[in-house]
C-alpha cells in the first residue's frame, strides 16, 4: 500500500529538498548509495572485489534538463571507467547508464545527444575491457531506448539491456532479445505505471518467471536482478534445466541489499554483480528503493523527523 506514496514522493520537490538538507538522512542512504564522489565509488568496487563480487556503477541523475548536465554526465563515466582500469580485472567492473541522465528528454534532438554520448561511454569501457549496460525507466521511453541500444551495438555488441517483467509487453521483448551474445538484465521494475501497460501485484511475479523462462531458454546471456528469494529460486532451477555453465549468467542486486546473500550466491559459483549508485543525486534512485522495500520507511522517516 505504501508503493505508490512513496514512488509519487520521489517526484516531489519538496520533499526531496527536506530530505537533502537534512544531516542525519545521509547515514541512512549510505546503505543504499556508495557515496558521493567517484573516489568512493572506486573505494566500494574495490571493497565488492575483494569478497569475490562484480559490479556495476551507476552514476546518479535523471531527467537532465541541459545538454551541460549530460555532458557533465558523460564526462563522469568516462572518468570513472578510466578509474576502473587497474582496480578489477576486465568485465568485473562495468557501468550502467541512464539514458535521461545523457539526454533523451531533452526537447529537439534530445535522442541523439543521447546516443552520442552512450557511443563516448561504450568507448570509454571497450578501451578498459569492460562493459556498459543501458538501464530502463518509465514505460513512455522503452521504444526510444530499446532502439538506442540496437544503435549502440551496431558498434558494440556486447552492451547490455534492461527489461521489466511488470510491462506487459516484456516477454515478447525477451524473445526478441535472446539472441546469441545478448546481455539483458531482468528486473520487476520501480517506476509507477498504469495498468493499461503494466501487471500488478502478484501477476508481476507470474510476468518475471516467464521472463526468466524465455531469456534462461534462449541463447542471450541472462543477468537476474532480483532480491527476491522466489525469483532466485526460479533462475537456479533453470540454470539446471537449461544445462547453463556458470559464465552465462549472472545474478545482480542493489548495494546494501541481502548482502549475506549476494555473497552466498558468489560463494556457491554463481556470477553475482552489485548495482552500485553513487554521486549527490540520490533522492530519487532512494525513494524507488523504499517503495521497493517500505520497512526501511521507518528508518528514513526517523532521520528526517529527529531534532538533533
Amino acid at each position: 500500500m505504501l508503493r505508490q506514496p512513496l514512488l509519487a514522493a520521489a517526484r516531489s520537490p519538496r520533499l526531496r529538498s527536506v530530505a537533502e538538507k537534512s544531516r542525519l538522512t545521509r547515514p541512512v542512504v549510505n546503505r543504499f548509495v556508495a557515496g558521493a564522489t567517484e573516489a568512493d565509488a572506486l573505494r566500494v568496487t574495490a571493497e565488492l572485489a575483494a569478497a569475490g563480487l562484480l559490479t556495476t556503477l551507476d552514476f546518479l541523475g535523471e531527467d537532465t534538463t541541459s545538454a551541460e548536465q549530460a555532458e557533465h554526465t558523460v564526462r563522469a563515466y568516462e572518468s570513472v571507467l578510466a578509474g576502473l582500469a587497474g582496480l578489477a580485472p576486465a568485465g568485473d567492473a562495468e557501468v550502467s547508464v541512464k539514458l535521461s541522465a545523457i539526454g533523451q528528454a531533452l526537447p529537439g534532438d534530445g535522442e541523439r545527444i543521447a546516443l552520442e554520448g552512450a557511443r563516448r561511454i561504450c568507448q570509454a569501457a571497450a578501451n578498459v575491457g569492460t562493459t556498459v549496460t543501458i538501464d530502463m525507466e518509465d514505460h513512455t521511453t522503452t521504444d526510444s531506448t530499446l532502439d538506442i541500444v540496437g544503435k549502440l551495438r551496431q558498434d558494440f555488441p556486447w552492451v547490455g539491456a534492461v527489461l521489466q517483467a511488470y510491462l506487459r509487453r516484456t516477454e515478447a521483448d525477451c524473445r526478441e532479445l535472446a539472441t546469441p551474445g545478448s546481455r539483458i538484465r531482468l528486473c520487476k521494475g520501480a517506476y509507477a505505471e498504469p495498468e493499461s501497460v503494466a501487471f500488478q501485484g502478484e501477476e508481476v511475479e507470474d510476468s518475471y518467471r516467464r521472463c526468466l523462462g524465455v531469456l534462461f531458454g534462449g541463447q542471450g546471456y541472462p543477468m537476474v536482478a532480483s532480491h527476491d528469494p522466489a525469483m532466485i529460486a526460479a533462475a537456479r532451477s533453470l540454470i539446471v534445466q537449461n544445462k547453463r555453465s556458470a559464465d552465462s549468467y549472472e545474478f545482480q542486486m542493489l548495494y546494501g541489499i541481502r548482502p549475506e546473500e549476494q555473497r552466498s550466491l558468489a560463494a556457491a559459483g554463481h556470477r553475482m554483480r552489485v548495482y552500485v549508485p553513487y554521486g549527490d543525486e540520490w533522492y530519487g534512485y532512494f525513494m524507488r528503493r523504499l517503495a521497493e522495500r517500505p520497512a526501511n520507511l521507518t528508518f528514513f522517516l526517523r532521520s528526517l523527523t529527529s531534532k538533533k
